[in-house]
């Protein structure tokens, strides 16, 4: 059983990251790229701690949500092609520029403003054409007024598109049919640019679930999030299949043992009361962490090797636990959050919530600590 050095540790295996790339690589086309996409701060794994590992494995290429992410990687030695998936307010476009970020373009107003920017900088700002092919979030619509607004952009004098993409919306579904259809809409918007004399070099379409069952959208590159961490993207059996790890484990310690009476109320508002003589173990993380309030009464974790329910509400920085079936528990003893088998696919269908959100809620209050 690991041994903390501090409250709670979620402990990041480089070695389990490696594995997970090379996994992606070998099944890939010839010459179709990984561009890892480290959203949400590296699906809250930290992109600063990882980005090392991912340019050992050779990823040439990054993706991230908001400008304030890609400068993050920038700061942390990156200088490899860094996309941004989402977009980036007016008042923040100049951060574009002087971190050499490339945003997705899906307006003709925001186009103007960073070519003026850039202009005014005396440099040319890469840029991707986003479309919209069926997610109905951000992107160009597939229709001619679409065609001739991205025919404008790609006259600007101080912008370059670069590349162009849209995101699947259900490309997890065993049929594939709609994946099928969003990919049939994004190549028919390209060979009309082509036509209309807009030759976009690079295009990427696939994310993490049609990397796994839809090889035939990898097209120059391929958006790899949830698997590069282990994350569960399509069905759990097939998931099981499919020899990912899970990057991530989640420890913290035990603070004190009591044992208390039948009748004895556990927690805020008293929402567990004790059937039998207990003993509890008081554990120094709750909701501050990240660690869900909504597993009041109803989660687990490991401790000594043996499972040991939550009792009463999760509090902001504490919670308990009934140790009275495992045998001897003390002060200092480890206790396992996520693990092998507290598995965040665990947590999420628990919680009935998804496998990002379980990740990307530990708070940074939690230090992440890299080991291979």
């Amino acid at each position: 059983m690991r041994k903390l050095a501090q409250r709670t540790e979620a402990v990041v295996s480089l070695r389990a990251l490696e594995h997970n790339i090379n996994n992606i690589k070998k099944r890939l086309n010839k010459d179709v790229e990984i561009m890892a996409v480290l959203k949400g701060d590296g699906y809250g794994h930290g992109e600063k701690g990882i980005y090392p590992t991912l340019k050992k494995c050779g990823i040439k290429r990054y993706a991230v949500a908001v400008w304030e992410e890609g400068a993050s990687l920038r700061k942390a030695g990156a200088v490899e092609p860094i996309l941004l998936l989402g977009d980036t307010c007016d008042g923040q476009l100049e951060n574009l520029i002087k971190y050499n970020l490339t945003p997705a373009i899906f307006s003709l107003d925001t186009a103007e403003k960073l070519n003026l920017l850039a202009k005014w900088n005396c440099t040319v700002c890469p840029v991707h054409i986003k479309i919209d092919t069926g997610m109905s979030r951000i992107g160009f619509t597939c229709d001619d007024n679409s065609i001739e607004v991205i025919k404008k952009i790609s006259k600007m004098e101080n912008l370059k598109i670069t590349g162009a993409f849209t995101h699947f919306s259900r490309a997890d579904e065993e049929d594939g049919k709609s994946a099928h259809e969003q990919f049939k809409k994004f190549n028919d918007m390209m060979d009309r640019l082509e036509k209309e004399g807009v030759s976009i070099p690079f295009k990427h379409v696939a994310n993490s679930p049609a990397i796994l069952l839809r090889p035939e959208t990898q097209l120059n590159a391929v958006r790899a999030g949830d698997i590069v961490f282990g994350l569960c993207p399509i069905d759990e059996d097939d998931w099981a299949k499919e020899d990912f790890e899970q990057v991530m484990r989640w420890y913290t310690y035990v603070v004190m043992v009591k044992e208390v009476p039948v009748g004895t109320e556990v927690g805020y508002g008293g929402t567990f009361v004790t059937k039998r003589p207990t003993k509890i173990a008081t554990v120094p993380v709750g909701f501050a962490d990240g660690y869900s309030r909504k597993l009041s009464n109803k989660g687990k974790v490991i401790i000594n090797g043996k499972e040991a329910p939550i009792i009463g509400r999760i509090c902001m920085d504490q919670f308990m636990v009934d140790v009275t079936d495992i045998g001897e528990v003390k002060r200092g003893d480890t206790v396992s959050l996520l693990d092998d088998k507290l598995s965040v696919v665990w947590m999420a269908d628990l919680l009935d919530s998804n496998v990002d959100e379980i990740v990307c809620g530990i708070s940074k209050r939690v230090p992440r600590i890299y080991e291979y």
